[in-house]
């Protein structure tokens, strides 16, 4: 059960210049920035857990270019790429992810806890798949309000057999609410591949039982995310009720920063590397159609180290957060 195509022959649209270099930029600037925050992680500056979204890129950009003003967002632990993408500070994000006072969440957060209401960003959550019926509500209040908003709601396909989605599922479908569920299938959830762990490796089927339309995505395909995303949004706005988009995506680190990820061989993350970047696919289509020589997107790459290695710069020379600011913000 999908949704229709934009175009018969299955391909999708073509960017405008400024589009694609919108995407390279938006996607390097995450990709630099989790490179950032994997060294910081090591020099010891960030504590907890600390879950990298390099070779993700596509998607959340891809899908946040098919919102309008005003959607919101909701994803698990896994988040910076997502923040972002959103609009939000790169020094604040830094900054929290260090647990300093000049953080997004005042220092309290840190890398899984993290929000943004001025962004429409509603976290960063640390119990898997706990944010899926939280996105479900965000999306039951624009149903109840009518203000045409639509939720993006993230899981990954490992929070794809937790059974409070499927209750979600029923619920959003049951009452029409304007959410796109979206899967970031990254084939290992902690570390078990998707073949051992599931008996249905197609999540976009997953929805099939509730009447909630599903489509299978190249995750690593910005355009052919942002597609998708513009299908999905338009249909859910619309009133027709929930969407199930599956990213066929791929991360290059290990789960989190302590993780190894001895399940999977060097030649298999080589290859993805390799055959599928996100950011060298639309390099390549910059480079193809004119757009942008290899200088000045050196230029652009330098320019995003700039940001990046200010926000390091900005977090490090943040303060800590007051011990009187211990129990504010904090439902006890």
């Amino acid at each position: 059960m999908g949704l229709a195509a934009t175009r018969a022959d299955g391909a999708h649209a073509d960017a405008t210049k400024d589009e694609l270099l919108q995407f390279y930029r938006d996607m390097l600037l995450i990709r630099r920035f989790e490179e950032r925050a994997g060294q910081l992680y090591g020099m010891g500056l960030i504590g907890g857990f600390c879950h990298l979204y390099i070779g993700q890129e596509a998607v959340v950009v891809g899908m946040q270019s098919a919102l309008r003003p005003g959607d919101q967002v909701i994803t698990a632990y896994r988040d910076h790429g997502h923040m972002l993408a959103c609009g939000m500070d790169a020094n604040e994000i830094m900054a929290e992810l260090t647990g300093r006072s000049g953080g997004c969440s005042k220092g309290k957060g840190g890398s899984m806890h993290m929000f943004s209401t001025e962004k429409a960003f509603y976290g960063g959550h640390g119990i898997v798949g706990a944010q899926v019926s939280l996105g479900t509500g965000l999306a039951f209040a624009n149903r109840y309000r009518n203000d045409g908003k639509v939720c993006l709601t993230y899981f990954g396909d490992g929070a794809a057999n937790q059974g409070q989605v499927y209750e979600s599922f029923n619920m959003a479908a049951l009452w029409k609410l304007p959410v796109v569920y979206i899967v970031e299938n990254n084939q290992y959830a902690m570390g078990t591949s998707i073949e051992r762990s599931s008996s249905e490796t197609h999540l976009h089927k997953r929805g099939v039982s509730f009447n909630i339309p599903g489509e299978e995505v190249d995750g690593m395909d910005v355009l052919a995310v942002r597609e998708a995303g513009l299908r999905a949004a338009e249909h859910a706005r619309s009133g027709n009720g929930p969407v199930l988009l599956e990213m066929k995506t791929y991360r290059y680190r290990g789960h989190s920063m302590s993780d190894p990820a001895k399940y999977r061989t060097k030649e298999e993350v080589e290859e993805q590397k390799t055959r599928n970047d996100p950011i060298e696919r639309v390099k390549k289509r910059i480079t193809d159609a004119g757009y942008a020589n290899e200088d000045d997107l050196k230029q652009i790459d330098r320019e995003i180290r700039a940001v990046v290695t200010a926000s390091a710069e900005f977090a490090q020379t943040s303060p800590e957060p007051d011990a009187r600011e211990l129990l504010t913000d904090v439902y006890l």
